[in-house]
């Protein structure tokens, strides 16, 4: 998907695309992945340290795994050619018709700007083109920003509450919408 507004998506900023990453973007999709650990570390599920340690061809290579295929993909929102924001999709077996939402971040000088919503958008086109129609995502409880920017796209508070897979006092709560 490319820079559109749908009725879903407000209108973007004309200086930005929002896209699924191409094996080119691999050093620009790490320095957001940087960014988005150092700005939320406790939002996703390794640390800097971790993601900082990783060698280039280990990004190039995920990014080019993700950049066609009906299983994992990677999205970005590209302005003045660098990525200000991101959203990934995954299936997974235990529900075959859902598509998981996952590494949402939007650079804090672009937020309020639409990019949750194109980037949602993009991942819930390409979620019905593999014939997934719902969406989910898990978000940290007491990320009280988060969960209204995700109400603000149509996703609802299931009422699931799980475990953080990686902060043990931590709990997620689970919200979904229709792709």
């Amino acid at each position: 998907m490319t820079r559109t507004a749908t009725a879903r998506t407000p209108h973007l900023p004309p200086a930005v695309e929002v896209r699924r990453v191409r094996p080119t973007d691999a050093a620009r999709t790490r320095a957001i992945r940087l960014e988005m650990l150092a700005d939320s570390p406790l939002a996703f599920l390794e640390t800097l340290a971790q993601a900082a340690a990783r060698p280039h061809a280990d990004y190039a290579t995920r990014i080019a795994a993700n950049s066609e295929g009906d299983r994992v993909a990677q999205f970005i929102a590209v302005a003045d050619g660098r990525a200000v924001a991101h959203a990934g999709g995954t299936v997974i077996a235990e529900e075959p018709n859902v598509t998981v939402i996952f590494a949402v971040y939007v650079t804090p000088a672009w937020r309020g700007q639409g990019l949750i919503a194109a980037l949602t958008e993009a991942v819930a086109e390409w979620s019905r083109g593999a014939g997934r129609p719902e969406l989910m995502l898990e978000v940290v409880v007491g990320n009280d920003r988060a969960v209204r920017a995700y109400e603000r796209v149509g996703f609802v508070d299931t009422g699931v509450r799980l475990p953080h897979p990686t902060t043990a006092a931590m709990t997620e709560l689970q919200m979904r919408r229709r792709a």
